[in-house]
């Protein structure tokens, strides 16, 4: 459909002015620690995102595109935050409805982490070698935001005139819609047990974590405007649920309350999830 301009109220100015405020004290400083890492980055070598930006975007002459790191990380902070809850929420009360997914994920932390009774140390010993290990858990996590995407409603805007696969023309300035929620449960896409939360559709034979087309599964968009922070969601989400469900029980403090979404930009669970927590006995 074709895009067009709302005029805003004059309730909304004082809100609309603090939200500009807060976005120039946000940039601000982002730029601030760009310009500081960069400036002493050959001093100390560091293995941190900003750090690897740098080294990852620095020119053959040694330029560095301070604008384009700056959105990077911007990026990542702005929409890497309630995305991130929103879907560690969902997941969580999946592992409340499947407690035979929760053990595995235990069992598989228990193994790729350090054999410990101290949370700490625990945390401690989950490095990239340990994080991926966990395919059970990653498989977990990702058939979570395919049936709970972090934004159940996208839309994109059309550079130019164009054809879309099924012959629907669009043209220049038109926003087009899709929906990552509705299309994660198509059994066209997904087979009979669509709606099914069901881990192993994700592992092969062997165990192993087997993605798909982002332009299937759609939970982190696709093509050049690809979610910038994936993995570093992943990690996040990994480690979490990995410490969580190693020491941890989880159950619905309430088995017979619903569980409903909340329409908003991501997806929230409605009224909050409320969780009961019962420490495994680990020596």
């Amino acid at each position: 459909m074709r895009s067009g301009r709302c005029r805003d109220s004059s309730t909304s100015a004082p809100r609309r002015r603090s939200g500009a405020g807060s976005r120039s004290s946000t940039s601000s400083c982002t730029s601030a620690s760009v310009a500081g890492r960069t400036r002493y980055r050959t001093a100390v070598a560091k293995d941190d995102l900003l750090s690897r930006f740098i080294q990852a975007t620095t020119g053959d002459a040694g330029e560095v595109d301070y604008k384009h790191l700056r959105d990077m990380i911007l990026n990542i902070i702005m929409a890497g935050k309630d995305t991130t809850a929103g879907a560690l929420a969902w997941f969580l009360y999946m592992m409340c409805k499947h407690p035979e997914v929760q053990e595995k994920i235990s069992e598989e932390a228990a193994v790729a982490g350090q054999a410990t009774s101290s949370i700490d140390d625990f945390s401690r010993s989950l490095n990239d070698e340990a994080l991926n290990k966990m395919h059970y858990l990653h498989a977990a996590l990702t058939e979570t935001l395919r049936l709970y995407p972090s934004l159940p409603l996208d839309n994109k805007e059309c550079f130019s005139d164009d054809v879309l696969p099924n012959g629907f023309s669009v043209g220049k300035g038109d926003i087009v819609f899709y929906a990552p929620y509705a299309m994660g449960r198509m059994e066209r896409l997904w087979g009979d047990d669509a709606i099914v939360f069901r881990p192993e559709r994700w592992l092969d034979e062997r165990g192993v974590f087997l993605p798909e087309s982002p332009f299937k599964f759609t939970a982190f968009q696709a093509g050049p405007r690809i979610c910038l922070g994936k993995e570093f969601a992943y990690r996040q989400m990994k480690i979490f649920a990995a410490v969580l469900l190693r020491f941890f029980v989880l159950a619905l403090h309430d088995k017979d309350a619903s569980v409903n979404y909340r329409t908003m930009i991501t997806l929230y669970i409605d009224q909050g999830l409320h969780l009961t927590a019962t420490a495994r006995g680990i020596v």
